[in-house]
This record gives C-alpha cells, structure tokens and sequence, in this order.
C-alpha cells in the first residue's frame, strides 16, 4: 500500500525518467546489467509469488530509475512479464485454494472485463501523449490508488483516532501562514525592485520560520507531522498550475523547469520527517528548530555574502564549483549564532555543551551546503544537523 503511493508520489515530482543518453535500442546488457536484473528479479518474482506483491509497479522504477529505460518502453516491458508472472501465481493459487475460482468467479469476470476494456484505452492514450503526460498520469493514478487502499485499509483504526479535529485546525493554521507569507512576498514584489535571487531566498525563510510556527499551534507532533504532508499534497498541484502563468516564472529563478514546486515538497517532506523524529520519537522540538534556524539563516547568509563578497572560489571533490570560501565562513558564523541561540534558550544542555553543539553544527552545515548541488541542500542541511544535534 505504501509503496504505491510513494512511487505515484515520485512519478508527480519527476514525471519524465527519461536520461539525456537512453539506453540504444537493442544494446546489451553490461556484467553489472545482468546481475542487477537477475537480483531485482528474482525478489521480485518471489514477492509476487508469495504474498501478491505490486511486481509491475517495482519494476516500472527499476527499469526507468536503475536501467535508463524510456517511460513508455518500461511500462510495456513490465506489463509483458507481469502476464507471465501472474498467469502462474494466479495459476498455483486456484489448485491450492479452489475457492478462488468457485466462489468468486463473477468478481474475477468482472475484474478481467474491466482491466482489459481499461488497457486498451489508457495503451492507446499513452501512445499518443508526451512521456511527461505519461509520468504524470501515472503518478496522478498510483497516489490516488495507494492513498484510497491506505484509507480503506486503516479506515476503522482512522475513525477512532481522536485526534483529527487538531490536525485540521494545524493544517488550517499552517495554510493561513503561508497563504499571508506568500501573499506578502507577491505585494512585495509588485511594489518594489526585489532581485529575484532575494525573492527566492524569502521563500527559504518562509520554509525556517515554518517549523517555529507549527510548534506553535500544533497540538500533538502527529498534527504538525499530518499538516506537512497534507501541504506537500496541496502545494505541488497549486505549483503546476501557476507555472502557466507568466509572472510566476519572472518572479521566480528557476535553475531548471519545475524546480520550485520540487523545492516545496523537499521543504514539506524533510520538516515532516524532522519533527517525527525530533518530537515524536525524541520528545525534543528544539532539535527541529535548531536545524531549521540554521539552514533558513545560515544558507541566506552564504548566498548574500557569496554574490557580493565572494572572490576565491570552492574547489573541492563534490562542490559545483560555483561557491566561495566567503560565502561558506559566513554560513559556520551565522549557523554558530543561531543555533546556539535556540539551544540556549530551549534545551536543557548546559552551556558549554551547547557552544559544542553550536560549533559542530556549524562546520556541519557549512560542509554539507558547499557539497550540496543543484538545490539538494533544501534536503540535506537541515536532515544533517537534526541527525548530528540527536546525538547530544
């Protein structure tokens, strides 16, 4: 259940697998190929074949994540060894469970009726459409159907568990704050010159000021943790929507197609992890918080102090290239200053072992931006320092 909603959910957030150099036509596999199609087949085989397992799904990201294969290429090849795959476990099942066959065969008449008429359709759409609308649909199709199993599946456990009514008061909460914080970025920009690398680094705060106020209105961290996710749901859509517009791409800096909405979710998706963890498992918020403040603030810094001051430039294994030394130093200052400030003031650790933390996370996070590229840091700032200040 939870596999195909994370994989509908990969399919929404990159819709088109497809590699600048696809795998040729007819090519044969490499040594490491072949390995790695045998150990992925046969575990999904005996998956299928024990317990029912999605084998179509898993193999759809292993052909296109692992494999380099073209959208539509994957989706026919895992369709074609699926009707063998499950012709024999459907096969194996009826001679060990008869019932299968003699008590419900209208349900599988009706299934195998629907299933083909819905194939012959959604094959002829897919041949005509871009492998982008493809991913699309696909991700659109499996997040609906792994969230209405999850529901079903969980549904009575969900109706008594009191703790809805919260959840959509944070949830309302949390919207009405980025709606306003938003809102207040858009008047800005229509009514000042703000350069668009500023505009973007608001939004960043928008993301660290974020988790300062669900700790504020939520009442439990399955609420905060909830809300999260519920506005990774709704934001990614909304996104999609507004790029349509042409002022969304003036106002935003966008290094490739798309890259903003993928930002949201690497902002909603991490936060909810860290306040599960931090709060939920640790019952210390303040964690959350320090990794917040510290990669909001510390990454401002070293982008404004970067551009403007920035002469010697970062050359180090992992590093773009595209950082300066002066923009790093002024991440470890700034990430010093604000994280110290919260664990003094909200953790119960002495002070020295504060100014410890304080100064490990400093280099930390100094360290994990420089070698974070193409936005990633939006992902492993903040999950690094959360893991790093566990330890204390």
């Amino acid at each position: 259940l939870f596999l195909t909603l994370c994989i509908g959910i990969r399919f929404l957030v990159k819709p088109d697998v497809s590699r600048k150099e696809p795998v040729a036509r007819g090519k044969k596999l490499s040594g490491w190929g072949i390995a790695f199609s045998l150990f992925w087949g046969l575990s999904i085989g005996f998956g299928t074949g024990f317990v029912g397992t999605g084998g179509g799904m898993m193999m759809l990201i292993v052909f296109t994540v692992f494999l380099g294969m073209e959208l539509k290429t994957a989706v026919g090849t895992s369709t074609f060894i699926m009707t063998f795959t499950a012709l024999i476990s459907a096969v194996s099942h009826m001679f060990i469970h008869p019932a299968i066959l003699l008590e419900k065969g209208h349900v599988m008449l009706i299934c195998i009726a629907m299933t083909t008429a819905a194939s012959l359709f959604s094959a002829r759409f897919a041949n005509r459409v871009s492998n982008r609308t493809v991913g699309l649909v696909t991700g659109g199709v499996l997040t609906a159907l792994g969230g209405a199993m999850i529901l079903l599946n969980y549904w009575e456990y969900l109706r008594q568990w009191p703790h809805w009514l919260p959840i959509l008061r944070c949830f309302g909460w949390y919207v009405l704050y980025l709606t306003l914080y938003v809102s207040g970025l858009v008047g800005i920009y229509f009514t000042h010159i703000v350069p668009r690398n500023i505009f973007r680094k608001l939004l960043h705060l928008m993301a660290c000021f974020s988790y300062v106020f669900l700790l504020r209105v939520a009442e439990s961290w399955q609420a905060a943790v909830i809300a999260s996710l519920l506005c990774a749901a709704l934001v990614y859509p909304l996104l999609t929507l507004a790029e349509r517009w042409r002022r969304y791409q003036d106002m935003m800096v966008e290094k490739s197609p798309g890259e903003v909405k993928c930002s949201m979710l690497q902002m909603f998706l991490p936060q909810a992890a860290i306040l599960a963890l931090s709060w939920g498992a640790l019952g210390k918020p303040y964690i959350a918080i320090a990794s917040a403040v510290t990669w909001g603030l510390g990454d401002t810094a070293a982008a404004w102090v970067g551009r403007r001051f920035g002469r010697h430039m970062v050359r180090i294994n992992g590093s773009d290239g595209r950082k300066t030394w002066e923009g790093a130093i002024a991440n470890a200052i700034v990430s010093l200053i604000a994280c110290g400030a919260v664990l003094l003031l909200l953790s119960p650790l002495t002070w020295w072992l504060c100014l410890l933390a304080a100064l490990g996370t400093a280099v930390l996070s100094a360290f994990v931006e420089l070698i974070s590229t193409h936005g990633i840091d939006t992902i492993t700032l903040p999950v690094s320092v959360c893991l790093f200040l566990c330890l204390w």
